[in-house]
C-alpha cells in the first residue's frame, strides 16, 4: 500500500510540472465601430430577414475582452492586475483602436501588442459585442505535429 501511495505522489508530481499554466483578465471598451462592406455585399444587403446591410452605419457596442496568456510558475510570472491595467491603457492611449474592425481583427491586433512584451507565450483571446456574439482565437506558440501518410 505505502509503495502505491508513493508512486501515486510521483505521478500527481510530474502532472503538475508538465501542467499548462495560464492566466486570465477581462475587461470592458465601449466602442464605435461600422462594417462599410455591409451597404454593398449582397450576402450582407440580402433586402430579406437576413439583410444586416445596418451595419454599415457606425454603431455602439461595449467589447467585452478575455485574455489569457501562457505563464511558467505559480508564482506572479504576470502580476493579472498590472496585466490588465496595461491592456486597458492600450485603449487609452490610442495604440489600439476599434474602428471598422471585426471581433477577430481586434484580437489580432491586441495579440500584437501582447507578443511584443511577452513573446513566446500561448494567448487566447476572447472578444465579443455586448458579451453576445465575438470570436475566440488561441494563438499557439507550439506548431502542430504533422503526420505523413504514404
Amino acid at each position: 500500500m505505502e509503495q502505491r501511495e508513493q508512486a501515486l505522489r510521483e505521478t500527481q508530481g510530474r502532472i503538475k510540472e508538465r501542467a499548462d499554466r495560464m492566466i486570465w483578465i477581462t475587461l470592458q471598451r465601449e466602442g464605435i465601430h461600422s462594417y462599410p462592406a455591409a451597404a454593398s455585399d449582397p450576402k450582407l444587403n440580402t433586402n430579406d430577414e437576413y439583410n444586416v446591410s445596418f451595419l454599415a452605419q457606425p454603431h455602439r457596442h461595449m467589447f467585452h475582452f478575455r485574455i489569457a496568456i501562457e505563464v511558467f510558475h505559480n508564482d506572479r510570472d504576470i502580476e493579472f492586475i498590472q496585466f490588465k491595467r496595461w491592456l486597458g491603457n492600450l485603449y487609452n492611449d490610442s495604440t489600439l483602436e476599434l474602428n471598422h474592425k471585426s471581433c477577430e481583427m481586434i484580437a489580432d491586433d491586441l495579440y500584437s501588442q501582447i507578443a511584443i512584451r511577452y513573446p513566446n507565450r500561448k494567448v487566447i483571446i476572447d472578444v465579443s459585442e455586448d458579451n453576445e456574439n465575438g470570436c475566440s482565437i488561441e494563438y499557439n506558440t507550439k506548431e502542430p505535429q504533422w503526420t505523413v501518410t504514404t
